[in-house]
């Protein structure tokens, strides 16, 4: 009885002892998963603290830029006001400027008109000058262009004076009888006679050089202008440019006999000139 009693209580101690084992083993188990979770919830929690922290970064930036935007907004209305008043006290100085410049295009289109209207009556003149004057003499000797409104006509010397004189030849009234007409028929306009000589030094009697010569030569023609062929004198002018604007240089008797000329200039008087302008400006 005491064997089978004790048979007995051996194999409860066994089957106790081997339960314990399994449990065990199922305890480690759990608790080295228990421990993974652990682990990954750590990670976890790692991660989501430097998001966070990222997160509180970017807050902190995004709260930079709305406080920038805010000034630059007050900034901009500031000058939006300014902007404002200034328009208004300079919007009278701008229509004032817009005004001046409406005048000066109509001052400008005026003188367009008016220089137009002289460039037509100086190329008619021209014509007329041209289509007459060369009626019988040889082209050589008269020529006849027209510069910024003002007509000139070159008569050579030989047409109109001997060698180193001022007294005029018979030849040269036909000239002057039909330069006279042209200059009657327009009695708005100016006419400047201008004696002109080569280098070559002169001194006789009464010309003391070609100043004197040039000077002489152009009142002869204004004489005849005057008193044979009637022209008014307070639209003549006579002056001597002696030898100093040659055409050509005076090397040679045949660039000196082209310089030696008289030139009549046809202009219009200045103050019609300006009347005319204030009259299309208007």
């Amino acid at each position: 009885m005491k064997k089978i009693t004790a048979l007995l209580i051996l194999s409860v101690i066994l089957v106790s002892s081997c339960v314990s084992k399994k449990q065990y083993a199922q305890l480690e188990s759990t608790h080295a998963k228990t421990k993974d979770e652990l682990l990954k919830v750590e990670t976890t929690l790692q991660k989501c603290l430097i998001d966070q922290e990222k997160q509180n970064t970017q807050v902190s930036s995004l709260t930079e830029q709305v406080s920038s935007l805010k000034e630059d907004k007050k900034n901009a209305l500031k000058q939006v006001e300014n902007l404002t008043v200034l328009s208004k006290s300079s919007s009278d100085g701008i229509n004032q400027v817009i005004a001046q410049l409406s005048e000066k295009d109509k001052y400008i289109n005026g003188i367009r008109r008016a220089m137009t209207q002289k460039d037509s009556l100086n190329l008619a003149i021209k014509f007329h000058l041209t289509k007459n004057l060369t009626d019988g003499i040889q082209d050589e000797d008269i020529t006849v262009n027209v510069e910024k409104t003002v007509v000139f006509i070159s008569i050579s010397d030989k047409l109109l004076f001997k060698s180193g004189s001022y007294n005029v030849t018979d030849k040269a009234y036909t000239v002057l009888e039909k330069i006279a007409k042209v200059i009657k028929g327009q009695p708005e306009m100016e006419v400047m006679i201008e004696g002109h000589t080569d280098s070559t030094p002169i001194k006789r009697n009464i010309i003391q050089d070609n100043w004197d010569l040039s000077a002489l030569r152009a009142t002869s023609i204004t004489r005849i202008l005057q008193y044979k062929y009637g022209v008014q004198p307070q639209r003549l002018i006579a002056a001597g440019r002696s030898q100093y604007i040659p055409l050509v240089e005076n090397d040679s008797k045949e660039n000196k006999a082209k310089n030696r000329r008289t030139k009549i200039i046809i202009m219009p008087k200045l103050n019609q000139f300006f009347e005319l302008l204030e009259q299309d400006a208007e």
